[in-house]
């Protein structure tokens, strides 16, 4: 009887460590999906969270949709060049990267974008979904050889079995990834673009914070 009583305890434990607490709603024109955030990217986790609830991101755009990339919202690119033009390198506002193991480029990762800067410092308000493409044990052998790094058991799993962007891990902080509704991500990757990965559609998008079940992750 002690012994399954201890057993218990420790599938509990394992389940309040695996659960993540916070989970976001994107509403778009193609439906809803649904996100969690990681815990332990918590710098990430919180930058979203205020912008959120500052309304940074009502009624924003998805402005860079690469099929079998990324879909990529929030401040553009071009849009942050232009406002820190006259600003010194030094003093151009990042969030410093929070990469983990657990947090790789899958279908459906949520990451922060970010500009060529050396530190891998991630924009405020720029994020992305991991759309991706298959990937093949050959190329991540050819990206362990070529970055020095060696991927996890649970990374190579998921990889290969569902695609994703392997090249990018190490390189963007990916915080949080798509539970449910990824259909409708994977609807949004699709749309007509012109030749600088513009929709040639507004692609809007709205989040709010939901409280709800949390999905158990990294349990494999």
């Amino acid at each position: 009887m002690k012994k399954i009583f201890v057993i218990v305890l420790l599938v509990f434990f394992k389940l309040q460590l695996t659960a993540q607490t916070h989970k976001l709603a994107f509403s778009t024109s193609k439906g809803t999906f649904k996100v969690v955030l990681y815990d332990f990217t918590p710098k990430h986790k919180q930058l979203i969270l205020n912008a959120v609830k500052d309304s940074v991101y009502k009624d924003a755009f998805f402005n860079r949709i690469i099929k079998n990339f990324v879909v990529q919202g929030g401040e553009h690119d071009e849009s942050i060049a232009e406002r820190e033009k006259n600003i010194d390198l030094n003093k151009r506002q990042r969030l410093q990267p929070e990469f983990n193991n657990r947090a790789f480029h899958k279908l459906g990762a949520l990451g922060a974008g970010r500009d060529e800067n050396i530190e891998k410092a991630s924009f405020l308000n720029q994020i992305y979904f991991v759309v991706g493409k298959p990937v093949s044990k050959t190329e991540l052998k050819k990206i362990e050889q070529k970055k020095g790094v060696k991927f996890t058991k649970l990374q190579r799993k998921t990889y290969l079995k569902k695609g994703g962007l392997p090249r990018l891990d190490g390189d963007y902080t990916v915080f949080g990834e798509v539970y449910q509704g990824l259909d409708v991500l994977l609807e949004l990757s699709k749309v007509a673009t012109d030749k600088n990965d513009y929709p040639l559609q507004e692609i809007k998008f709205n989040v709010k914070e939901i409280f709800e079940k949390a999905p158990v992750l990294f349990n494999d």
